[in-house]
């Protein structure tokens, strides 16, 4: 018999599969690792998967269905691997805290750039909002970087409850990926959403003020009436994959908003004369830490994505 379901749960081994009544615990056919997708992770939360009862009467995943998104990055230390962190996502919220820890801006950006490849609308959720008393023109100038870029920031407090509600809201009957830094708060947040769930929470290294790890393994689970939300392992670094130099560009919305007044219609935005898109940084019109990513993305990748 084969059954079709929801892959809630990912541990690299084992898979748990809902199939609309009961959670399965699943494993991996082998050939499923067999077909040229060079990817750490073949099942990753979010995907759907049809699975059967073997001789053995154990459960094996023999199929996946064919996604219509997902989110990827470049495995560590593995230059021509991806790591796909989840698949069918109808948002993606990334959780940024400017102290305790502080995320950097280019790791956001690799994560919006990533969601504009694969048409996952994103969201930033600027956390810790409590502890930035005295520091409103970092939250300020944080919040002109990316809502001039086209973007919703929200700031949330889990401890405090600030923002909660504007987030529920947007999670209700969609599937919804939160990811981010170690140490950022994305399963404190989860848990201030729905305390039900009862989610591992961890706190930061006094000696580094960077985060530990509290989510082992990416764990979809059901929200409100009709939605999901998936909580992931803290990510350290953002590597891009499956993208083209040529065609980076094309996703910074405000880039795109503003090439099409750039003198030559191949203008890489970094030399040619001009340029709308470097004038706009230079009139401030474009952020310039997020041009800043995307020449540093440009020269730091290269090697990864000819």
């Amino acid at each position: 018999m084969i059954v079709e379901g929801l892959v809630l749960r990912a541990t690299g081994s084992w898979y748990d599969v809902f199939d609309g009544n009961q959670t399965i615990r699943c494993r991996i056919r082998g050939k499923l690792r067999l077909k040229g997708v060079r990817s750490t992770n073949p099942v990753v939360v979010g995907d759907i998967v049809r699975c059967e009862c073997d001789a053995n009467q154990e459960w094996v995943i023999c199929d996946i269905v064919p996604r219509r998104n997902y989110i990827i990055r470049r495995a560590s230390n593995l230059s021509k691997e991806s790591h796909i962190i989840a698949a069918n996502i109808d948002r993606a919220m990334i959780v940024v805290t400017l102290i305790e820890p502080v995320t950097a801006l280019e790791f956001v950006d690799r994560f919006l750039i990533t969601c504009e490849a694969y048409k996952v609308p994103a969201t930033i959720l600027l956390a810790k909002i409590d502890l930035l008393e005295g520091a409103e023109e970092a939250v300020a100038q944080f919040h002109e970087i990316y809502q001039s870029a086209g973007y919703e920031v929200i700031d949330i407090s889990a401890t405090q409850g600030v923002g909660i509600e504007r987030v529920k809201a947007l999670l209700e009957g969609k599937v919804t990926l939160v990811s981010g830094n170690s140490g950022v708060g994305k399963s404190t947040l989860i848990g201030k959403i729905d305390p039900t769930l009862n989610i591992r929470t961890g706190q930061i290294s006094e000696s580094f003020h960077k985060g530990k790890h509290t989510t082992t393994f990416s764990t979809m689970y059901p929200i409100g009436q009709s939605g999901y939300i998936i909580d992931t392992p803290g990510i350290k670094g953002f590597g891009l994959i499956e993208i083209d130099n040529n065609e980076l560009w094309h996703y910074f919305p405000e880039m795109i908003a503003t090439a099409g007044e750039c003198r030559f219609y191949n203008c890489t935005h970094t030399h040619e004369p001009g340029c709308a898109v470097v004038e706009a940084v230079k009139e401030g019109r474009i952020a310039y830490s997020r041009y800043e990513s995307y020449l540093k993305i440009l020269d730091d990748d290269d090697k990864y994505r000819k």
